[in-house]
């Protein structure tokens, strides 16, 4: 699936830059991310936004059709959320968010909470051997 190609350089740049439900659903995540985990640092990286602490913890990717909600250690979090989806590198695992998909603000509080306290206590996933 392709993402939203933008220019931006900056967290907030790529907000404004999208549109529709995409732009609602990013920053809905993105408040209650912010709010729930401040210590998380947020940036723009591989052209979406990626929150670090310790080794990157989630990703928000708006794409055409969807919003992907990942974190990196996704894998030891179904039991908060089981939709979501194990795959790709690292313990990745991927909630796909389509405009009809329903989300409670405290799941992603939930969430947000669990993969920083992981990446905390287990460290980098990116670094970790397999």
């Amino acid at each position: 699936m392709k993402m939203i190609l933008t220019t931006a350089t900056s967290p907030d740049e790529y907000i404004d830059c999208l549109a529709g439900w995409q732009k609602s659903y990013a920053e809905a995540l993105r408040d209650a991310v912010r709010a729930t985990a401040p210590e998380l640092q947020e940036r723009l990286k591989w052209g979406h936004l990626v929150y670090f602490n310790n080794g990157p913890v989630l990703i928000i990717r708006a794409e055409p059709t969807r919003v992907l909600f990942a974190f990196f250690r996704g894998k030891r979090l179904l039991h908060i959320e089981p939709r979501l989806k194990p795959g790709g590198k690292y313990e990745l695992a991927t909630l796909e968010l389509r405009q009809d998909t329903p989300l409670l603000r405290d799941t992603v509080v939930q969430l947000a909470e669990a993969a920083a306290r992981l990446n905390l206590a287990v460290g980098d996933s990116t670094k970790a051997t397999p």
